[in-house]
């Protein structure tokens, strides 16, 4: 069982407003006593001069007046004299319904929708966090506090299971992917944009340049010199077939190359589209991808890239986080600054924020009613009674000042009307 909540009464005033509370206290106490003396002394005195029926009147109803408020202040905290009067110490009996309806308070006045985004589009979270941050300082503890975490939450991932979860998950999710239309969609949108041109320009280019080199020349005329009769072989036709073929696919690769409307490209553009079409459609092509991918992804090389790169990437953040490179501490910073600008200068994002907090509230606020009741239930009534005593209880026992005050008055206006309706 928790043990009640205890209550502090070292702060600033308490020792002054307690003293001034025994003060007050003694004082009203000493008025009672006082109206009461007053009133057998006037009784007594009442056959020497009808005055001091007044005096009497006044001195009983004021006495009447405080003892009943001192009754009421008391009521309310404590039993009168310890004795079992029915309702008295009124908040400790109502200690349980007193949290209820404190929480329910809360929870219907201060935690309502159209309050809470009143107040939360008061506050821009968004200037607010960007400045914080922007101090040197916090943004450095912030991200050494993040870097901390890291490693644990790497050892976490791993002990978890958490990590063959995911890879398992992220292997699934690359063997679901169908290749063939992303490919073919890829490849589309290269040829729209005409940059299917500029490998076809390095291709013609990459052509002229071999056709031209001695090697390949040497090469041609070998072929062509075998396929001749060998009469013309001795008239050396071979040299100057080869020579009059480099030069006509020399020009006609310049020409292509310098013509960016020439038939040779449109034709180009017919058999690549032709190509990305039955690439999309074509179910051997459409098997052979597929293929290809499940060949790479069982390969166990994969498997062992992904070990190695997850095994470096903890090895960084365990250095990073015993501070022998500051690399990551310095990208953190970084990232918690650029996310305060972002956060500052983006009115939808707060907007955004706003909504989720305004969200939160309303699924937190009845847990928040709950917590205030289990708090207020589990206090010491006797030292909240006690705080309450020392902030409020001067201002309640001027209750019994005003009581005795307003009882001697009306006691003298009645016993006024009185002594004037006897002497009619």
């Amino acid at each position: 069982m928790t043990p009640p909540a205890t209550f502090s009464f070292d702060s600033p005033g308490d020792a002054e407003r307690a003293a001034e509370l025994r003060r007050v206290k003694a004082l009203a106490t000493l008025v009672l006593g006082s109206t009461l003396v007053l009133f057998v002394i006037a009784k007594w005195l009442l056959p020497v001069h009808p005055v001091f029926g007044f005096i009497a009147a006044f001195a009983e109803a004021a006495t009447i007046g405080g003892l009943a408020d001192w009754y009421a202040v008391v009521a309310l905290f404590k039993r009168p004299l310890g004795l079992p009067i029915p309702h008295t110490a009124i908040i400790q009996s109502n200690q349980a319904r007193i949290a209820d309806k404190l929480g329910e308070f809360i929870q219907v006045h201060f935690l309502e929708a159209a309050p809470v985004e009143a107040k939360l589009n008061e506050i821009d979270f968004g200037s607010f966090v960007a400045d914080w941050l922007r101090d040197r300082k916090r943004r450095d503890d912030l991200a050494r506090f993040a870097l901390r975490l890291l490693p644990e939450a790497v050892s976490a991932t791993e002990s978890s299971g958490l990590m063959t979860f995911i890879l398992r998950r992220m292997s699934s999710q690359l063997q679901a992917i169908d290749l063939a239309p992303l490919a073919a969609g890829t490849l589309r949108g290269f040829v729209a944009e005409g940059r299917h041109q500029i490998l076809f320009d390095d291709l013609l280019r990459v052509m002229h340049e071999t056709l031209n080199q001695t090697e390949t020349m040497a090469m041609i005329r070998e072929k062509v010199r075998a396929e001749l009769p060998t009469l013309l072989r001795l008239y050396r036709a071979d040299k100057f077939l080869v020579n009059k073929i480099v030069a006509s696919a020399t020009a006609f690769f310049n020409e292509v190359r310098s013509d960016p409307k020439h038939p040779f490209r449109g034709e180009f553009d017919r058999m690549v589209l032709s190509f990305v079409d039955r690439l999309g459609t074509d179910q051997a092509y459409i098997d052979r991808i597929d293929g290809l991918k499940r060949d790479l992804l069982a390969r166990p090389e994969l498997a062992d890239l992904a070990r190695t790169v997850w095994a470096n990437t903890r090895s960084f953040i365990e250095r990073s986080a015993s501070g022998e490179t500051q690399v990551l501490q310095h990208h953190l910073a970084g990232m918690c600054v650029a996310a305060g600008e972002a956060l500052a200068g983006d009115a939808e994002l707060r907007k955004g924020l706003v909504a989720v907090l305004r969200s939160f509230v309303a699924d937190q606020k009845s847990g928040v009613s709950t917590f205030i009741s289990d708090q207020v239930k589990s206090w010491d009534m006797a030292q909240l009674i006690s705080l309450i005593e020392i902030n409020i209880g001067r201002d309640l026992q001027y209750i019994r000042f005003n009581g005795s005050l307003i009882g001697g008055l009306a006691g003298l206006g009645l016993y006024s009307v009185e002594f004037l309706l006897r002497l009619l």
